[in-house]
């Protein structure tokens, strides 16, 4: 009983943290709890029966296989427990979500004993999550005459699983909490650097926010036991920077509904709301759990007599309250009405966040339910040969005669599943999609396999082309938290199906290359919807969305993925490039340009950003993609030429084979298969007879901008603003700076080149600046530290094979070694060159960090307070994003530079450059 012994320990280290016991996922541990709960003498029969009852994960973990077999023993009467009647066994057996327990219930339902079937079936009546297998039987017992698979049948085609749920109440009643001031980040709700704990959720929830706002969210909700705690970002948007199931599950768990008595700390509905809305992922994360999001507008421009925005002396536009959410607000949210009020009061239309859709969500408690419902209704109706009876809301379709179709409306009609035959569908329209490639990334992976357990599905959907686990965000320190969390997540995404940056048998070596560039690499085909679990999944070809774990799992289990055709803004360039200028400056102005064009209105904002970019290759064109999270696009779709997506796709395939090589594919040769679609899509648009993908000429956009070249004349910086008086205005990726504005007097601490935003001409661009230093100084002296990560192996090999790597060698303290990683995360930094093992590193802000107060230049994308870089007390942390070329000379002279010194510095050097596609990006 050993391992008994060992939770008890285990709970006593816990209690001392303020912790409950860790729910039971283990066969083994449950195996124990069920030999004591049978012995009636034993000692610790009392709490075995509180953990068996009370903290056993549902789904398909082992202790869930452990517990439904258990059930079925007390149903048939093999085993008599007082305490768990029959009756209280098939209740425990309908709150365990698919699994071990629809097999026990199948089992029971088709046995002989016909009134131990009846109540079997009306369990399972109110299931949903099933799966091929179980469908199956029940198809061959009702062809076989079973009277109960025809009833259990019967009810899944009138969606009795949904219909008799309660409806949603009219009237929900909010006291309000201001979470933040300006954009909340996700990294407030989960921060980065408690990634290790995000599977363990009780621990997780105690990084939401801070202590003190755990304590006044509790105050609240003493004071209001009635009404439910509604987090805003006050002058902001609520979720900006990545999905984050881990954060609406932190919200979920301090402000929800308990989902189920019998399921530890998984709550549901929880409730956010912004003045600038939800991030279009997050409130994806909000809708798998039954939630509400809310756009607020409570702050609006201030007019002019002439209706003109009145401006400050900065030029940003006055907001002035349109009505107060100030903590602790009672407010009510009529479900029917669909607005908001402040006793009889309405404030403002919320219908958006109660369409048909999100109202089913909200009913069946998330929209998993709402998925796998569908599907089994369509399977019921089928098998018995009868039509669909219209149960769920119709989906949205919107088809606009004699418009033309935006690149993602031709993504999404090609891959649209379950819509009107030969219906062309527009943005605004409600689609079921194919998803052609999946990603799952290390610090959510644990949290993806647990909703791939809850949903008791256990092997990848046969209709996906390649998926990918990654290890990039634990690559930097292989700590005692990643020796315990990997290996484990590695082995069951292997077992699933997926490509794993980690072989669990060893064979070959780890890779813990950026999970976007991977992708990147991986997704051969321009017209490919991709799901991953990350912000940044946003590939250069066929568009991609960042998602939580849940829709990752969703995707990996079905196959499928359910979101509005979103609108899309048409981005292209005028003029010329200035050859002392690179590409990440043209990313940069694209974003301040824009804001300019629209008077401070962001467009992009929930939107596809459709770039047309035709002259970049994948690995170029990336950059500007994958910034595309910052401009708070809902994903982004670049547009490319046929020779350049040809030279793209040629990139990936060499790419593909090196993991082949490397032996990383599996048994169903997923990367072989790859290759193959490439080859395919490479024939197809020289043969002339599928070119690359282009919209229609008469497509029609929400917004078009063009972006001029010619007023590009210096290097551009995404500056945090960390001292603007106004906080709403801080650490946005909005405030774009020239070079200028810092006089080449602003200290620099460290700088960091690396993570995803960097591509293989960012590290010949360093090793040929190096060169000139030194040829130019006789030495290469750095007045600060600077932090090189390669996003990934691949790029390592190449620069070794071209010559680039050895000057990195060359000029550097410190070279990472696969066979000794570090152990621990650095915690000081010596005025030397730091050469990284490839992966996210001091982006991802979970393992290195720069050192508090520092002010960090780096080519990465956050610069949230907190993630890169902590304040101290005397002095606020910065983490400025600039180009490749800008962060070497600022390490370089410890200070940003000034106009003239860079020029110098990159004269003769090979910048990534991009000149406007002359050919008609268009199909007429």
């Amino acid at each position: 009983m050993n391992i008994y012994n060992d939770y008890l320990k285990e709970i006593e280290e816990r209690k001392g943290q303020g912790l409950h016991p860790k729910p039971i996922d283990g066969a083994e541990l449950l195996g124990e709890i069920i030999t004591q709960i049978k012995d009636l003498d034993n000692a610790d029969r009392e709490d075995s029966l509180t953990f068996f009852i009370y903290n056993t994960v549902p789904g398909t973990t082992p202790a869930a296989g452990k517990k439904a077999s258990f059930l079925k023993e007390i149903i048939l009467g093999s085993a008599v427990i007082k305490e768990i009647t029959p009756a209280f066994a098939f209740e425990l057996l309908s709150h365990m979500k698919g699994g071990p327990s629809i097999k026990v219930l199948l089992d029971l339902a088709l046995d002989t004993n016909v009134a131990i079937a009846k109540e079997a079936a009306e369990v399972l009546k109110i299931q949903f999550f099933l799966y091929e297998a179980d469908t199956n039987r029940l198809e061959a017992a009702f062809k076989s005459g079973n009277d109960i698979a025809k009833e259990i049948l019967e009810s899944y085609a009138k969606a009795e699983f949904f219909t008799k749920l309660p409806e949603v109440v009219e009237e929900i009643k909010v006291v309000t909490y201001i979470a933040g001031e300006g954009d909340i980040s996700t990294d407030l709700l989960s921060p980065g650097n408690q990634a290790h704990s995000r599977s363990d959720r009780e621990l997780h929830g105690k990084c939401l926010i801070s202590p003190a706002a755990q304590d006044e969210i509790q105050a609240l909700k003493a004071q209001h036991p009635d009404k439910s705690v509604m987090l805003i970002a006050e002058k902001g948007t609520m979720g900006v920077g990545s999905s984050r199931m881990s954060g609406v599950n932190n919200v979920a768990l301090w402000t929800g509904k308990k989902a189920s008595p019998y399921v530890p700390f998984i709550n549901s509905a929880p409730i956010v709301a912004g003045t600038n809305g939800i991030s279009p992922i997050f409130l994806t994360t909000v809708d798998v759990t039954g939630g509400i999001g809310l756009d607020l507008k409570n702050w609006v421009k201030k007019l002019d007599e002439n209706g003109d925005p009145i401006r400050n002396e900065s030029g940003d536009v006055v907001l002035e309250e349109a009505y107060s959410v100030a903590t602790g607000t009672v407010l009510t949210i009529n479900t029917k009405t669909k607005k908001l009020y402040n006793g009889d009061t309405e404030l403002i239309d919320v219908s958006k966040a109660f369409t048909p859709q999100k109202m089913e969500f909200i009913k069946a408690g998330g929209s998993y339910a709402i998925v796998f419902g569908k599907k089994l209704q369509t399977f019921a109706s089928k098998t018995l040969g009868i039509a669909i009876v219209p149960v769920f809301a119709p989906s949205k379709e919107i088809s606009i005669d004699g418009q033309g179709l935006t690149a993602v409306e031709k993504i999404f009609n090609k891959n649209a599943v379950g819509s009107t035959p030969g219906k062309v569908l527009h943005a605004g329209s409600d689609v079921r999609v194919t998803v052609n490639i999946v990603g799952s990334q290390d610090t959510t992976g644990l949290m993806t396999s647990q909703e791939l357990e809850s949903m008791a599905a256990t092997v990848i959907s046969p209709i996906v082309d390649g998926a990918y686990q990654s290890g990039c965000h634990t690559a930097s320190v292989w700590d005692n938290k990643s020796k315990a969390n990997i290996p484990r997540l590695m082995q069951f995404m292997n077992d699933f199906g997926l490509i794993t940056a980690r072989d669990p048998k060893g064979v070959y070596h780890a890779m813990t290359d950026v999970i976007h560039k991977v992708l990147n690499d991986i997704t051969v085909d321009e017209w490919a919807i991709i799901i991953g679990g990350d912000s940044h999944t946003r590939m250069s070809k066929g568009v991609a969305f960042g998602a939580d774990s849940g829709t990752v799992a969703l995707a990996l289990a079905t196959g499928e993925a359910s979101m509005p055709i979103p609108e899309s803004v048409k981005v292209t360039f005028k003029g010329d490039m200035k050859n002392y200028m690179d590409f990440r400056d043209v990313v940069h102005a694209t974003q301040s340009q824009m804001l300019k064009q629209f008077g401070g209105e962001n467009v992009f904002q929930g939107r596809i950003i459709e770039v047309h970019l035709g002259t970049l290759t994948a690995d170029q064109a990336f950059t500007f993609t994958d910034w595309t999270a910052e401009m708070k696009a809902k994903a982004s779709i670049c547009i490319s030429e046929d020779d350049t997506l040809i030279e793209s796709l040629e990139i990936a395939k060499g790419r593909i084979q090196i993991m082949i090589d490397k032996g990383m594919d599996n048994e169903k040769q997923v990367l072989k298969g790859l290759i193959a679609i490439a080859d395919n899509r490479i024939a197809a648009i020289e043969s002339g007879e599928k070119p690359a993908l282009t919209p229609d000429a008469n497509a029609k956009y929400y917004a078009e901008v063009v972006i001029d070249l010619d007023i590009v004349i210096e290097p551009m910086i995404a500056d945090p603003d960390v001292n603007n008086a106004d906080v709403s205005k801080r650490y946005t990726h909005d405030t774009i700076r020239p070079l200028s504005f810092y006089g080449g007097v602003k200290k620099v601490d460290l700088g960091f080149v690396g993570s995803c935003m960097v591509h293989k001409g960012d590290l010949k661009i360093l090793s040929q600046m190096l060169k000139n230093i030194d040829e130019q100084y006789g030495k290469v002296e750095f007045k600060a530290p600077l932090v090189v990560a390669p996003p990934t192996y691949n790029i390592v090999d190449e620069l070794k094979a071209e010559g680039d790597w050895e000057v990195l060698q060359k000029y550097s303290g410190f070279e990472f070694d696969d066979n000794a990683p570090k152990g621990i995360a650095r915690i000081g930094y010596e005025n030397i060159l730091y050469l990284e093992r490839p992966g996210c590193n001091l982006c991802m802000g979970n393992q290195e960090k720069a050192g508090k107060g520092d002010t960090v230049m780096a080519t990465s994308t956050r610069l949230f307070q907190g993630r890169v870089v902590e304040d101290t007390e005397g002095k606020k942390g910065e983490s400025l994003l600039s180009s490749t070329p800008v962060v070497v000379l600022s390490t370089i002279l410890g200070r940003t530079p000034t106009l003239e010194e860079y020029k110098a510095a990159v004269k003769g050097i090979n910048l990534t450059q991009f000149a406007p596609s002359h050919k008609l990006l268009v199909k007429l």
